[in-house]
């Protein structure tokens, strides 16, 4: 008897123990991870030392590169604005209105469902800091379209005011930085990448000792034009003899690589790195900055063509994953993915329902990031370069406007239709109209296959010819006069007449 009722006393404490330890494994999973996406501005493939850049020292990408799944064939625009559109709505950039990187055509279209606002059906706060580019009027600002935190420059870069741009703060430099904080302008102190980082990690810390799940994405102006560095990034390049630019383009690079060391000790020390997805990708290809070196011809990873182009040189990039306490790493992936995939990955890791979403483009690729699938459907991808001319009856009251102005005809979206195009599957890659390449025997697309290919070729026009009636109808821009006021200046001038520019207050992050 008394044997027996000890048995039932084991049995009994280890079913207890039993249903808190899966209570504890349920309440685990159910956390959804924190998510930190970095993307830096014009950086190529090629422009990461464990890539083999001759130029460039970047330990920490290299690190973050060997603890993740690395998507080696991730495929986005060719320029800037462009690709962010595509991330922030799982679409094609022309379906969201998006043909340029100015001229009002940088505006991503109003009414779609975004990214941070999918996160937040999951219970997701969301930050961005640094770079926007998708319109500065007020309903296209990121506090409009999901985000809960704002730390932004305005326009393309910072500083810019060139015609046809929605333009920056007047005279903002890459160094003090004048910043939009929720909807509030600060004079910040500091190189505008160390500035961005140090605020993205304060409100990271902040939102580490919550319960709720945060969306923290670092979007960095470098190493995009103007080339400037601080002096001690530059220094080893002024002393191998680089050019101006390309020590401005590589110090920033090297800027960049140090704080993202710096994020990663960080989600270490505030015990968070475990659960949270760290991404690093870039925008486009590598950009003229780092043209003209001292190794004689370009570092391009063997790619043919750079930012703009629709070869793979302007739209492959880097993309590494991180998640330690769910992936693998050091795994690569070879299928072809692109930044619109990125929307309905998040959403399944997240166990969100977008089913009531129309028109998303993008599919998850988290079956891959879980070895659940190695064979990836063979769609077709379309890339176009956009940037055709400015129809004349668009000019408003902006002057020196005439280097975008173009006839009524050529400023007609249809009479760039083949110009500046690629189609892209698996394997091959169709470029405008006429040249075929077969990117498993030739990456450095250096062998126009087209005329053995016939067949191949009439597929692909014929798909492009069908995604192009698509979308259009969808480019709601093209007929968008230029703005007669920056909506930037304006907004500055206001909040500098009536309250004055504050200082920032830089956080601490001990």
């Amino acid at each position: 008897m008394e044997n027996t009722s000890r048995l039932h006393s084991l049995l009994f404490f280890g079913l207890v123990l039993l249903f808190f330890g899966c209570k504890q494994e349920i309440e685990e999973k159910a956390i959804p991870p924190n998510i930190i996406l970095v993307m830096t501005d014009d950086q190529g493939y090629g422009d990461i030392s464990a890539h083999g850049s001759p130029d460039v020292f970047t330990p920490n990408m290299d690190k973050l590169k060997s603890q993740s799944i690395r998507l080696e064939d991730f495929q986005v625009s060719p320029t800037c604005a462009p690709t962010r559109s595509a991330i922030m709505s799982g679409r094609h950039p022309f379906k969201n209105g998006i043909t340029h990187t100015i001229l009002e055509r940088e505006r991503m279209a109003l009414g779609l469902t975004t990214l941070p606002q999918v996160l937040k059906r999951g219970g997701y706060t969301s930050g961005i800091f640094g770079k926007w580019h998708l319109g500065d009027e007020q309903e296209y600002q990121p506090d409009s379209r999901g985000f809960d935190e704002v730390f932004i420059h305005g326009a393309g870069g910072i500083g810019q005011a060139y015609a046809g741009s929605c333009a920056d703060v007047p005279d903002n430099g890459y160094f003090n930085p004048i910043i939009k904080h929720n909807g509030v302008f600060v004079k910040t102190e500091g190189f505008c990448t160390d500035v961005f980082f140090t605020q993205a990690l304060s409100w990271i810390k902040q939102k580490s000792s919550a319960e709720e799940p945060f969306f923290a994405y670092i979007t960095t102006n470098a190493p995009h034009g103007p080339f400037i560095a601080p002096e001690k990034y530059k220094q080893k390049f002024i002393d191998q003899s680089y050019p101006e630019d390309a020590q401005g383009f590589y110090g920033m690079i090297e800027n960049v690589d140090d704080n993202l060391g710096v994020l990663m000790d960080k989600l270490d020390a505030w015990g968070i790195a475990d659960n949270t997805i760290l991404i690093f990708m870039t925008d486009n290809g590598k950009t003229y900055g780092g043209y003209n070196t001292v190794h004689g011809e370009t570092y391009n990873a063997g790619m043919r063509g750079f930012k703009g182009s629709v070869y793979e040189g302007g739209t492959r990039v880097p993309f590494f994953i991180r998640w330690p306490k769910v992936f693998k790493q050091g795994q690569e992936i070879d299928v072809m993915l692109n930044h619109y995939d990125i929307l309905p990955t998040f959403a399944e890791i997240a166990n969100i329902d977008i089913s009531d979403i129309p028109d998303i483009d993008g599919k998850s690729f988290y079956p891959f990031l879980m070895n659940d699938s190695t064979h990836s459907e063979d769609r077709f991808r379309f890339f176009h370069g956009g940037r055709w001319p400015l129809n004349p009856e668009n000019i408003s009251g902006q002057d020196g406007t005439d280097r975008w102005v173009g006839t009524e005809e050529t400023s007609n979206p249809d009479n760039s239709k083949y110009k500046k195009f690629a189609v892209r599957n698996e394997r091959y890659r169709f470029v405008n109209n006429s040249e075929l390449y077969d990117l498993s025997q030739d990456p450095g697309e250096t062998s126009n296959i087209a005329e053995e290919h016939p067949e191949l070729i009439a597929e692909m026009r014929a798909a492009y010819d069908a995604w192009w009636m698509e979308v259009r109808p969808l480019m709601v821009n093209e007929n968008a006069p230029l703005a007669d006021e920056k909506p930037f200046w304006v907004e500055y001038q206001k909040q500098e007449d009536s309250s004055g520019i504050k200082d920032w207050v830089k956080p601490e992050l001990e």
